[in-house]
């Protein structure tokens, strides 16, 4: 494993995406515990796109259209379903000052499903994890497993960071009404725009 790869890896993951904004909504909705339990389920939710693109799968999906657009468009109608839940008084994603965390299981597998519906997550991998094998055809599938291994851990540790900031900006939104309508409204546009962008996505 080369430091590239670990820089490449890392500026990915610390880049703003739909499993980031969703943490951030836990952190501050419910807590660091719940934020913790969120990273975590975005991370598993990369576990089948890793598997898919080590095994060939992902070829598979980039070259049949209608299987892309089926989990395309289960991934958008899921984007503006967390929107929704985003607006929602009572919704899974709002900021609000009584709010008990949910089920830590829950909150995992909302994230899980984030990553899971995302069909561009397999053909991402088949792009990024081939260049820094060693070219060795008998172990290019452990080498893929160990560099996909490696960026889930990295993707954990920042996602657990974010969240970690999210919830320590907490109290402060929660005593103003108005910052939280803002935080709720916000999160509800962000999932809405990232559903409007999935659903433009191409599988070439």
């Amino acid at each position: 494993m080369s430091l590239q790869f670990l820089i490449t890896a890392f500026v990915v993951v610390i880049a703003p995406g739909t499993g980031v904004i969703y943490t951030l909504a836990i952190g501050l909705g419910q807590g660091r515990r719940a934020s913790a339990w969120a990273a975590l389920g975005c991370t598993l939710g990369i576990v089948p796109h890793l598997l898919a693109a080590t095994l060939g799968l992902a070829a598979l999906l980039h070259t049949s259209a209608l299987l892309f657009q089926v989990v395309k468009f289960a991934g958008v109608a899921y984007l503006l379903w967390l929107a929704w839940q985003a607006l929602k008084s009572d919704g899974a994603l709002a900021v609000r000052p009584d709010r008990r965390a949910d089920n830590g299981l829950v909150i995992a597998r909302r994230g899980a499903l984030i990553n899971i519906l995302n069909p561009k997550l397999s053909i991402f991998f088949l792009a990024l994890l081939p260049p820094f094998l060693s070219g060795n055809p008998g172990t290019a599938t452990a080498e893929m497993l160990g560099l996909g291994a490696v960026f889930m851990a990295l993707t954990l540790a920042v996602f657990v960071l974010y969240g970690a900031f999210a919830s320590a900006a907490r109290d402060r939104f929660l005593a103003s009404e108005r910052a939280m309508r803002w935080l709720n409204r916000g999160f509800a546009a962000i999932f809405a725009a990232l559903g409007a962008r999935l659903a433009l996505e191409k599988a070439a």
